[in-house]
């Protein structure tokens, strides 16, 4: 390393800045998250940082040779003019005081890093100057892995320590603070169960220490989204990184495992319609004895747990035997799919009713009726129906469908192989046919409330990737 990192002290301190531009604003912003006071040095301060001295955050000193570097913890020297931020250079390093100058890493002694906030929580990423595209890449990384709550929970921990010192014994203190911050409370806490958390962390301290584990482990069904792990919610990306053992099927990427503890364990439980080399009892069964186990037990599903994941008969099968579960929603592929062809699922004037159905059932209903529910002014999303699109077909027109209503179909959307496809009704078989698409896609249908058959609108920046297809 050729520079240190650590932290400044700035309670009770001054921190100078001097400029009085955008770039003074920009280090001021990253001051006004400490409890510094912050001296502005310039003749003139633009509209925010005249705010901030008005807010009484800062405090403005026209005279260069008035801003007491002698006292300060730091400075920022962010004029813009190359001798006005050389003569304050000067200055600063005259009184010892460490310095950044902006633009100018010979004359710095301080770096400025890139930093994730969950106070009293900081982490500080810096690349010594050499790659600040980088350290911005892994501050958004971080800003994924730590909850925006985490601050809260570790400030309940700072405030409950001499409770703590008072009530648990120096040998159990390393167990019970690893509970707090690795079992059931920051669980509850990350869930938004604050006050539940509290309450079981003061109850354990009156009782002399942490619980008893109850030897159960926990369930999260954890919605993977379409494919792209940048599709994954904050909360699904923190489940992945606290879980001992993840069950995943064959339609989650690769990319979205990554993402998981490099020692948690992997188990793939890949099902493939009509093909069932892991039924679903078995699956039900595995979960449920490695959450007996203790362990955090994730289940990666394809898209939404709740929209045709088979959510419920794990949910019961937990449930039977005390085990907790959470669900952790994701991107469905309806939405996926009408994001990436650049169009709305519902539309004023055209479509008001969105209904989610399967062309594919369970065993005692292999063929749903599927269509049932459509009609003008409906989009109807077709879930594993490609088998079925020949009877689907056959079932809109029966409604009276206009035969020339335009259909879309998403094939592996963001996935590698995605394929974008529109055709009209009458021709989707042959379109399924024409690109091979044999699984893994969603049609959509909609039936506009006037029964006027329209070619949707299609995005520009979506049109060169869709194809279409008309018999």
């Amino acid at each position: 390393m050729k520079s240190f990192p650590m932290f400044f002290r700035t309670t009770g301190r001054r921190v100078v800045i001097v400029g009085g531009g955008e770039q003074a604003a920009q280090k001021a912003r990253l001051l006004l998250k400490t409890d510094a006071t912050i001296v502005l040095v310039a003749d003139t301060l633009d509209e925010e940082l005249t705010g901030i001295v008005a807010a009484g955050r800062a405090v403005q000193v026209r005279d260069l040779y008035k801003a007491r570097f002698d006292d300060a913890a730091m400075a920022f020297i962010a004029t813009g003019d190359v001798e006005r931020d050389t003569e304050a250079h000067a200055l600063a390093k005259e009184a010892r005081c460490p310095v950044n100058v902006v633009d100018r890493p010979d004359l710095c002694d301080i770096t400025t890093p890139a930093i994730v906030d969950r106070d009293p929580i900081v982490v500080a990423i810096g690349s010594e100057g050499t790659a600040p595209v980088l350290t911005r890449d892994i501050k958004t990384r971080l800003e994924t892995m730590l909850p925006p709550t985490l601050g809260g929970l570790a400030a309940l921990a700072g405030r409950l320590r001499p409770a703590v010192a008072r009530n648990v014994a120096p040998e159990k203190r390393r167990a019970f603070w690893a509970w707090v911050f690795k079992g059931a409370p920051r669980t509850e806490w990350m869930r938004g169960a604050e006050h539940a958390a509290a309450a079981a962390i003061k109850a354990a301290i009156a009782a002399g220490g942490a619980p008893e584990d109850d030897g159960r482990g926990q369930v999260t069904l954890v919605g993977a989204g379409p494919g792209a792990r940048d599709l994954l919610t904050l909360r699904a990306v923190q489940r992945l990184q606290e879980a001992d053992v993840i069950f995943y099927d064959r339609l989650v990427e690769a990319e979205v495992l990554e993402l998981a503890r490099r020692d948690a364990e992997r188990v793939f439980v890949g099902k493939t319609v009509g093909a069932h080399a892991w039924p679903q009892d078995r699956i039900n069964a595995l979960i449920v004895a490695e959450a007996l186990k203790g362990k955090k037990v994730v289940r990666l599903k394809s898209g939404d747990p709740g929209v045709f994941g088979r959510a419920g008969e794990e949910l019961r099968a937990a449930g039977e035997v005390g085990v907790k579960v959470e669900i952790v929603p994701g991107v469905t592929s309806a939405c996926a799919a009408a994001a990436k062809m650049g169009r709305s699922l519902t539309e004023r004037g055209v479509s008001d009713t969105l209904i989610l159905t399967t062309g594919t059932g369970c065993a005692d209903n292999p063929m749903p009726d599927c269509v049932r529910h459509a009609g003008p002014g409906t989009t109807t999303a077709f879930y594993m129906a490609v088998g079925q699109a020949p009877r689907i077909v056959e079932a809109l027109l029966a409604r009276e469908m206009p035969v020339g209503t335009q259909l879309q179909v998403g094939v592996d959307v963001e996935k590698p192989g995605q394929k974008l496809l529109r055709c009209r009704l009458d021709a989707l078989v042959d379109t399924l046919h024409a690109h091979s698409v044999t699984g893994g896609a969603l049609i959509l249908a909609t039936w506009p409330a006037q029964d006027v058959v329209a070619t949707p609108k299609w995005h520009s920046e979506h049109s060169s990737r869709v194809i279409n297809y008309y018999s």
